[in-house]
């Protein structure tokens, strides 16, 4: 049908923040400075948008692990193209798991372990608002809550991986989740205040 394409890109469309978030979590500092993740999310899309055909699986889980699988995939080959070159499968099984874990992480700040199907898909929805919501905060609140919360960094690590105190970085991380919180619920409440 001639509507489908577009509605597989436009279904695609909703994971890219989500994906480029997962992407900035896996590059290490040295690859942060020679690739932007959005390249790398572009090519996952564009992937799985021409793969889409032959996609079996169900639902949104599936679809994530899915993007997850390409991601990971592209982080390597990029990896690769800056470094020696070669095949590494130990640098794909380790950039893959890197993925799955940051992406459980993220997973269990917003879910409870017993929620029913129809919960699992609201979480889901809302996983994608937070990786929205992630990406509009300033970039050093953003890497000091992504550092800290999704890749479970202590503060006195976060601290140093960025040059500043860990005072400082507990103000980012503080403002980060205030903004956070503010926007998602923005966000819930509708787009209509003005009464």
């Amino acid at each position: 049908m001639a509507g489908e394409p577009k509605a597989e890109s436009q279904s695609l469309e909703r994971y890219r923040d989500y994906l480029r978030l997962l992407a900035r979590l896996q590059l290490d500092a040295g690859l942060q400075s020679k690739l932007d993740p959005s390249d790398v999310v572009q090519q996952t899309l564009l992937e799985a948008y021409q793969a889409m055909p032959g996609f079996r699986g169900q639902g949104d889980a599936e679809l994530t692990g899915f993007l997850r699988r390409i991601l990971a995939n592209n982080l390597a080959d990029a990896a690769r193209r800056f470094h020696a070159g070669a095949r590494d499968v130990t640098l794909e099984q380790s950039l893959q798991a890197g993925i799955e874990q940051s992406s459980s992480r993220l997973e269990a700040w917003l879910t409870a372990e017993q929620s029913s199907p129809s919960q699992q898909a609201m979480d889901r929805e809302q996983l994608l608002r937070l990786a929205a919501a992630l990406a509009e905060l300033p970039a050093d609140q953003r890497k000091a809550v992504e550092l800290h919360h999704l890749k479970g960094w202590s503060l006195a690590d976060v601290a140093q991986n960025m040059g500043r105190s860990k005072p400082a970085v507990m103000g980012l991380v503080f403002r980060g989740l205030k903004k956070l919180r503010e926007h998602l619920n923005t966000k819930e409440a509708g787009p209509s205040h003005d009464a």
